[in-house]
């Protein structure tokens, strides 16, 4: 199992592969839209160079659940913003992601702009966590 510094070495090594930024640009804090200026693309291009690194299984929507956001029966989702229930499940869903920005304007635009370094960094341990 990698240290928790391998890990965070290897994300940084695939975000500045996919998004040609500078390695130190890429901070844990750093997140990957607002700092590092990924794109949806891109965040498909960074699962598929951390599941390639790492030999893990990052499966689709679990970045961002995408039954939550694309929701149409307005449980989840009212007028662009997530209601109670969706909020709690998102919280729920990603429990990697500091949620307490977005939670005072919780619009589904903004979600991806919360995805942080970190947030990777733990994706990537709790996937090796439960393979070894």
């Amino acid at each position: 199992m990698p240290s928790k510094e391998e890990i965070f070495e290897g994300v940084k090594n695939a975000l500045v592969e996919a998004l040609a930024v500078d390695d130190d640009e890429v901070t844990p804090k750093s997140t990957l839209v607002g700092d590092l200026g990924a794109e949806s693309i891109d965040l498909l291009d960074i699962v598929f160079r951390l599941e390639k690194s790492f030999e893990i299984k990052i499966e689709r929507g679990e970045l961002v659940p995408d039954d939550i956001v694309n929701d149409t029966q307005e449980k989840y989702v009212k007028d662009g913003k997530l209601t109670e229930l969706g909020l709690a499940e998102i919280k729920k869903r990603m429990p990697f992601a500091d949620l307490s920005s977005f939670e005072t304007n919780p619009m589904v635009q903004n979600l991806t702009t919360i995805l942080t370094v970190q947030d990777m960094c733990y994706i990537v341990e709790q996937k090796l966590n439960t393979v070894n």
